[in-house]
């Protein structure tokens, strides 16, 4: 069977911005500013309109209301009972954004800050099993009082895990080989499972999850997150609960649940806390059922500024200027989950205008972006990136990017782009910015061309942050000075520092990313060893002597700033 490849997502419509211009708020020139500033920044339409003077948020509440046919609740000032609180479980509180503010036999009252998705509503009726009515309140009461009344998250998973294993009856004999599609069927649309996987999905986006791998074993079920790069367990449910859990991620993401002999891939889009979540799923057979990675793409977590992609100062200056020239390739590079992409697409937000041609060619498209023509490659199809590439050239481009040159075919379009006129941005995989020129070469890409059409690279990582909460700092001793290729006359009276480890940081003592880069530009005298075959090593010496930093100078400057430890960049540069 011919593996999917998966369309790309299209930017999530949003019926306020429809409201407000019905309304006479804004116009529709306001309005399509206002979804590409949503797409660039990540700020929720809302907190735009209500930052750009637009209206304000009392208002927008009448109004939402009004469309909603329901009223407008104060929470600053009223009291509720502990009967209407312990109404719904704290999961669903939190992962919806909702608070009861009255409920009867069958019939419930929630208070929400957002226009109410028809789809949200069902889910929250069937999770619910009553009927379920809104009011509209605002947005920092509904998220103070979710807080004050369901407290903190971290006892949440192992609440729901003991009353998973309380409320859902289940054959415990259900097995990989032997479910049939109806039994699969009904046990993934339990109502335990379906609030216990939505739990899991709010957890792991609080968290700032870059990925949950839901993993199966011969004796026990595996949930992990992926924050900040490294690798989470949470608390592991039941062994016999894999499947109807399983199951419950592929019925939300369309695959075909009683095919579990091939890898199959999808999507799923969803709002999780008021943010706009896309979530890529790939199943992969195992020899005790299925293992689940779901990938994690936050909108608002992500900004596409050049400015916010962390870059040193003087590396900022040179890279702005280097992707306004009329040719040339720019490569960015580093490993996967490096922020290569991000990079790339802050380059092409930035000389993204009215007056230039831009395309993509892309496995999956990650990001959409207004005024970009963007295409998927589907190999299976026949839609390759070769093929597509050499399309490119007939679509009168100015700028192009190619996800990846991964072999010698990309690497010559890329090369032919540039010597006809055209600015191209890629990626590959090498672990500096110097192994990159040996790379192209590696490829049997001719060096005279990697000469005459290379421009520069970026190479970069991603390393840890420091958590404010629980940072402490202390004076290195020799042995760390000397790791790091220090002398104390480097270091005068700065203090390294480290983190404790604390609540907000799960105890790792660390919290967030930033990243650390290596700016190659590729100058005459570099040009000359490119033609001379060098190895990588003389490549990056005579970068160093040119002023180029290097990735463990530059980690070692965060170092110093206090944004980093010594363990982190060791790890990783």
């Amino acid at each position: 069977m011919a593996e999917e490849t998966l369309a790309p997502i299209a930017p999530a419509y949003d019926p306020l911005l429809d409201l407000v211009v019905s309304n006479g708020i804004i116009d529709q020139q306001q309005a399509e500013e206002l979804r590409e500033e949503h797409t660039n920044t990540g700020h929720s339409i809302r907190q735009l309109l209500i930052d750009n003077g637009f209206v304000g948020e009392d208002d927008l509440l009448g109004m939402m209301a009004a469309y909603q046919g329901c009223d407008v609740v104060d929470l600053a000032v009223m009291s509720l009972d502990t009967d209407v609180i312990q109404s719904i479980p704290a999961s669903v509180a939190r992962m919806y954004s909702v608070l009861p503010v009255y409920a009867t036999a069958g019939t419930i009252t929630l208070a929400t800050s957002n226009l109410v998705d028809p789809h949200v509503m069902d889910e929250l009726m069937f999770v619910l099993t009553k009927d379920v009515q809104f009011a509209m309140a605002r947005e920092k009461d509904v998220a103070d009082r979710v807080k004050e009344y369901y407290g903190d998250e971290s006892a949440s998973v192992s609440d729901m895990l003991n009353s998973l294993e309380s409320d859902l009856t289940l054959d415990t004999s259900l097995n990989v080989d032997e479910a049939d599609d109806k039994s699969l069927e009904s046990a993934a649309s339990a109502a335990p499972v379906v609030r216990f996987v939505n739990l899991v999905l709010y957890q792991a986006v609080t968290d700032r999850a870059s990925d949950i791998h839901f993993e199966p074993f011969e004796t026990d079920f595996k949930i992990r997150y992926r924050v900040d790069g490294a690798l989470y367990e949470m608390s592991p449910p039941p062994r016999r609960l894999a499947l109807p859990i399983i199951s419950r991620i592929k019925v939300m993401s369309g695959l075909n649940i009683a095919e579990r002999r091939v890898p199959q891939d999808g999507r799923i889009a969803l709002t999780v806390a008021g943010h706009q979540v896309d979530l890529r799923v790939s199943c992969l057979p195992t020899a005790h059922g299925e293992s689940v990675v779901l990938r994690v793409l936050d909108r608002s977590a992500v900004s596409l500024d050049l400015e916010n992609v962390g870059l040193p100062e003087d590396v900022y200056e040179i890279l702005t200027m280097d992707i306004e020239k009329p040719n040339g390739i720019i490569v960015v590079t580093g490993p996967t989950g490096s922020g290569k992409t991000t990079t790339l697409y802050s380059c092409l937000r930035r000389i993204n205008t009215i007056d230039t041609k831009l395309l993509t060619a892309e496995e999956p498209v990650e990001y959409d972006m207004d005024g970009i023509v963007q295409v998927q490659i589907n190999p299976s199809a026949g839609n390759t990136f070769i093929r597509v590439l050499r399309a490119f050239l007939r679509q009168d481009p100015d700028i192009i990017m190619i996800g990846e040159i991964r072999d010698l075919e990309t690497a010559e379009i890329a090369v032919q782009a540039s010597l006809t006129g055209h600015l191209v941005f890629s990626t590959l995989h090498t672990n500096d910015a110097a192994g990159a020129v040996t790379r192209l070469v590696d490829m049997n890409v001719a060096p005279y061309l990697i000469a005459s059409t290379l421009q520069a690279v970026l190479a970069q990582r991603l390393v840890r942050t420091i958590c404010l909460n629980c940072k402490e700092a202390y004076v290195a001793d020799d042995e760390t000075l000397e790791r790091l290729n220090l002398k104390r006359a480097d270091v005068g009276d700065r203090s390294f520092y480290y983190g404790r480890g604390c609540s907000k940081c799960n105890g790792t003592g660390y919290k967030g990313r930033k990243g650390v880069f290596e700016y190659l530009r590729v100058s005459d005298p570099i040009r000359d060893l490119i033609n001379e075959r060098r190895p990588t090593l003389f490549i990056r010496e005579r970068a160093r002597e040119l002023g180029m930093r290097t990735m463990r100078e530059d980690a070692i400057r965060n170092v110093l700033d206090g944004y980093t430890t010594v363990d982190e960049i060791l790890r990783y540069t």
